[in-house]
């Protein structure tokens, strides 16, 4: 059923090249099965990766989607296209959708300041928008690159599960610039955006994401990392030592909410990927607008839009956003204009899941 172990540059990796967990729709005509394997194992070697699970976007349709190597080592359990992964921060463009829909439904305003929603934020808080929230402008650190200070408050992961009560872990740090003035990566911010979504919504956050996103596409295993054990599917994580292989403790990342609390296996996350690049879930008007580069307040320009990254314009137009956490590695890349796109996801830290959608791209483009 399986190669034997392949040895390379040191490190063993488990090639499964039959029996995996493969589906291509009836209409795919370009996605060249073997040509992309193929490709996607050569990345696997060349990075030390221990498992990988992909998604192929053609004519606006998820056409294919496999599992590569292993979702845990012990018991040789191999990725599939069930295996679940953690978005990480793939969750901020989920998350920018919903709050884009409550934009286009005139229940929420990208311009008025955070508080006309939650009017019970700290002062220093009081100037920012949701629009700077979604293109990274706020001016809240991120995890590292600030002083972090928390209220004090202490929350159990019950109490949690409201974005509302997970500000306490950085609701107090000041801000690093004045918002809208600059342009700097913060998942903080979207932690905070989630719980601005909850009240513009007036509905719990899950009800939310269920009604307007998890129902209208059908995905099948999304769902909260929450704390628990021996899931069910679950990839486990791994970091590599010395070209050898070694089990990461698994961290429950639901308290970031939109930020990065996200998982389900790879035929979900291409399915939203997809539903991104096709325009189901917000209109025409409003996408344009999500993806439109946003200026700071001096005009300095950015590659972000609101809550993705935006490359190019016209028929080359490219929407994209990586995630990273200790579990996982993850890449949603769409050419909406061209009707295609590629997600890719990986339990092994210091993957570069872009190398990765970059050689399926090559080998998809090989006669």
């Amino acid at each position: 059923m399986f190669r034997p172990l392949l040895r390379t540059r040191g490190f063993i990796v488990l090639i499964l090249l039959v029996f995996l967990s493969t589906r291509v729709a009836a209409q795919d005509v370009f996605v060249k099965s073997q040509a992309v394997d193929l490709a996607v194992i050569a990345e696997m070697e060349k990075q030390q990766v221990v498992g990988v699970a992909i998604g192929i976007i053609r004519n606006s349709k998820v056409v294919y989607t496999k599992g590569y190597g292993l979702a845990n080592l012990r018991t040789r359990t191999p990725v599939t296209s069930d295996t679940i992964f953690n978005w990480a921060s793939n969750s901020k463009p989920l998350f920018a959708i919903a709050a884009m829909q409550l934009v286009q439904n005139g229940q929420l305003d990208l311009d008025k300041t955070i508080r006309t929603y939650i009017p019970s934020l700290p002062d220093h808080l009081k100037r920012i928008t949701t629009r700077q929230l979604l293109c990274h402008q706020s001016g809240i650190p991120h995890y590292t690159n600030g002083e972090v200070i928390p209220s004090g408050k202490k929350f159990s992961p019950r109490e949690e599960l409201d974005p509302l009560n997970c500000l306490h872990r950085f609701v107090m740090s000041p801000l690093m610039f004045v918002p809208g003035s600059k342009t700097e990566y913060s998942s903080y911010a979207y932690v905070l955006l989630t719980a601005v979504v909850q009240a513009a919504g007036k509905k719990p956050i899950d009800q939310q994401l269920l009604i307007r996103i998890v129902k209208p596409i059908g995905l099948k295993t999304f769902q909260l990392d929450m704390p628990f054990k021996r899931q069910r599917s679950w990839a486990t994580a791994f970091k590599i030592k010395n070209g050898i292989p070694e089990e990461v403790p698994d961290y429950a990342h639901f308290w970031k909410h939109g930020a990065g609390g996200y998982k389900s296996n790879v035929t979900d996350f291409a399915r939203f990927a997809a539903a991104v690049a096709n325009m189901e879930l917000i209109d025409a008007k409003t996408t344009i607008r999500m993806w439109t580069p946003q200026t700071t307040s001096d005009g300095a320009s950015s590659t972000y839009g609101l809550g993705v990254v935006v490359s190019s314009s016209g028929q080359s137009l490219k929407i994209s956003h990586n995630g990273s956490q200790d579990e996982t590695r993850t890449r949603m890349v769409v050419y909406p204009n061209q009707k295609h796109g590629i997600v890719v996801m990986c339990n092994t830290q210091g993957c570069n899941p872009g190398r990765i959608s970059t050689a399926i791209y090559a080998a998809m483009s090989k006669r």
